[in-house]
């Protein structure tokens, strides 16, 4: 769900994460460099034998102490792999033998702790509820990083339940992680739910990490973080043991510094799932995306720009301004189109259709948790949360839970209703209508306003200018990638497209950013970088 509405770190030299493959990866005395490392750049040193797994692991396992848990004290990772060295050791092993999974083999990844892995650690959902929720299973997504030779790093923190308990929420709280903070600002939020996921990415803390997203929660925290995030489409990767919101807009995705490495990560993630029906076509429908990342290939690609997307902030405005003359420059035709003249109910029967999802989604995610879960359906959840009021309701409460409980349920007419109607107006009368009657390819805009305030009071503000509504409940995908920063707080570009054109989207967004250089770097500062003026006196 989206949400509702330090000193500097000195840079390796010429290690930028776009042009970190020539860059040595080992320190003397055997610590692997890791800071503004890309997935690419990792594996071609691993590849020439400049570094080990183990020793990857070793840095990344020193850097979340040094950086998540103590100095900034981020909290971005909620939990590491005991396992992560014995796995990187076995892979190491791998490669010496000859044996060589793929360009992601030996590299150390983060997964969002709403995603099952095989290892010694709960699946919380940052929930207190979840905290015996050790499985010891590989969601498909995982078993399929991990047969691509991937290390399971740990688990990151997330908005609680992926952000859909109240409409009060803060954005990257959980009862179990806490409040994660932006490493652009640490007073500044970082958007929910993959908040985690984004902000150990854009710290250095992995090369990439998996995120999920029902309505923003890739594209929102990645645009915040200044990293890359794409959202695919519904029905790509699977969803199963993953804890649900919605079976009609949840979907896994990459979040990486890179498009490429966000193309690394997709292409290994995505394929079909016998045991998730929306997976059906996914075998036929995935590309090789990787192969797509073309520098031309904005060239004679028209494209649809939605400056109605820009919300109200002037700086945002010149941003998209600048980012769309690097596309008009790399051979772009730029199209406005009309604003799209969505009905103002989208909103609300979005709202509908995710409460009454959440209700039978996690009912039946639920009865399949180990014995010692005892929360066995959402009626227990919302029982186990008044029962720990002092430690789940602290800040905000449980609203749109106890609204889902009182769902009629996935046979209710009305639901069957709004579920129809709201796919059309996002995807056939919304994204595909635009894209035909401006005979464009795909639309862009800004993925949303720079990060607001974290208020523990109030809750999220209103997310200015986000592009992520339509995409999500059609199922589209999106992608978000860095486009600069205003006062020091970053914002994303998003390339939305019809269903299944991740490809032509990487590819896109990977020409736009060869070019534009655009991802801010994490400070770390204490606040956002703005200069009030001393005041003059009257004369």
């Amino acid at each position: 769900m989206r949400s509702s509405h330090a000193a500097s770190v000195p840079l390796l030299v010429g290690c930028l994460a776009t042009l970190s493959a020539g860059c040595a990866t080992t320190r003397p005395g055997g610590h692997a460099a890791v800071e503004e490392r890309s997935l690419a750049g990792l594996g071609h040193e691993l590849a020439s034998g400049r570094t080990t797994s183990v020793a990857l692991v070793d840095a990344y396992l020193e850097r979340i102490d040094r950086v998540d848990r103590k100095g900034p004290a981020l909290r971005s990772v909620l939990a590491v792999n005991p396992a992560a060295r014995d796995q990187a050791r076995a892979l190491d092993e791998e490669r010496a033998a000859g044996r060589i999974r793929g360009p992601l083999h030996g590299i150390p990844l983060l997964v969002k702790d709403n995603v099952e892995t095989a290892d010694p650690l709960p699946t919380t959902a940052g929930s207190l509820a979840l905290a015996a929720n050790v499985t010891g299973r590989d969601a498909p997504l995982v078993a399929r990083l991990r047969d691509a030779g991937a290390i399971v790093l740990g688990k990151t923190t997330l908005s609680e339940w992926a952000n859909i308990r109240s409409m009060h929420s803060t954005s990257g709280w959980s009862a179990v992680g806490g409040l994660t903070r932006s490493p652009h600002a640490l007073d500044r939020n970082a958007c929910g739910s993959s908040t985690g996921s984004a902000v150990a990415v854009a710290a250095s803390l992995a090369a990439g990490a998996v995120g999920t997203e029902t309505d923003g929660s890739i594209t929102c925290p990645a645009s915040l973080n200044g990293v890359v995030g794409l959202k695919p489409t519904v029905g790509l990767v699977s969803r199963t043991h993953v804890v649900p919101i919605s079976h009609s807009q949840d979907t896994a995705g990459p979040m990486a510094r890179t498009v490429e490495d966000a193309a690394l990560l997709l292409a290994a993630m995505a394929g079909t799932d016998p045991a998730d029906r929306a997976t059906a076509e996914a075998d036929a429908r995935k590309r090789d995306y990787v192969a797509a990342l073309d520098p031309g290939a904005l060239r004679g690609r028209r494209i649809g720009v939605m400056r109605w997307r820009t919300g109200d902030l002037p700086e945002v405005d010149a941003l998209f301004d600048r980012a769309l003359g690097v596309l008009r420059g790399a051979g772009a035709e730029l199209v406005d189109v009309a604003e799209s003249g969505v009905p103002e109910e989208l909103g609300a029967l979005e709202l509908q259709i995710l409460l009454t999802e959440l209700h039978a989604d996690l009912d039946a995610y639920l009865a399949t948790t180990p014995a010692a879960v005892k929360t066995r359906t959402l009626a227990d959840v919302i029982a186990f949360n008044a029962e720990h009021a002092r430690a789940e309701l602290p800040l905000f409460g449980q609203d749109l839970f106890e609204k889902s409980v009182a769902a009629k349920g996935l046979s209710d007419p009305e639901y069957v209703k709004a579920l129809e109607r709201a796919r059309r107006m996002a995807g056939a009368d919304g994204i595909d209508r635009l894209l035909r009657e401006n005979r464009v390819t795909m639309l862009v805009g800004p993925s949303t306003g720079p990060a607001w305030m974290t208020d523990l009071v109030n809750g999220d503000q209103t997310v200015d200018g986000s592009s992520s509504a339509l995409p999500a409940i059609a199922g589209y995908p999106h992608l978000s990638v860095p486009m600069g920063e205003v006062k020091g707080l970053p914002v994303g570009l998003s390339f939305i497209g019809p269903a299944w054109s991740e490809a032509e989207l990487l590819g896109c967004g990977y020409a736009y950013e060869q070019l534009a250089r655009a991802r801010p770097i994490p400070t770390y500062a204490p606040t956002a970088r703005v200069e009030v003026p001393a005041p003059q006196p009257a004369r």
